[in-house]
């Protein structure tokens, strides 16, 4: 909660909150520190029919590229 008053107040430079009230840094989506939330994210990626070959981590630098893990 600091942090969202930080940033709405322009203390944080590079995060921002976008129209839809989503934080990002840097432009990735900001995901809370929530073991079950980020499981989910990863899990839908991989269950996804755009899915890759699991010895492959270019799905994992996909994913670094639109999220910030906090």
């Amino acid at each position: 909660m600091e942090k969202l008053v930080s940033i709405n107040e322009g203390k944080e430079v590079d995060f921002k909150t976008d129209e839809n009230g989503v934080i990002r840094c840097r432009g990735r989506v900001c995901v809370p520190d929530v073991p079950e939330l980020k499981k989910m994210i990863l899990e839908e990626g991989h269950r996804s029919g755009l899915s890759i070959h699991p010895g492959v981590t270019k799905m994992y630098q996909d994913l670094k590229k639109l999220f910030w893990w906090s």
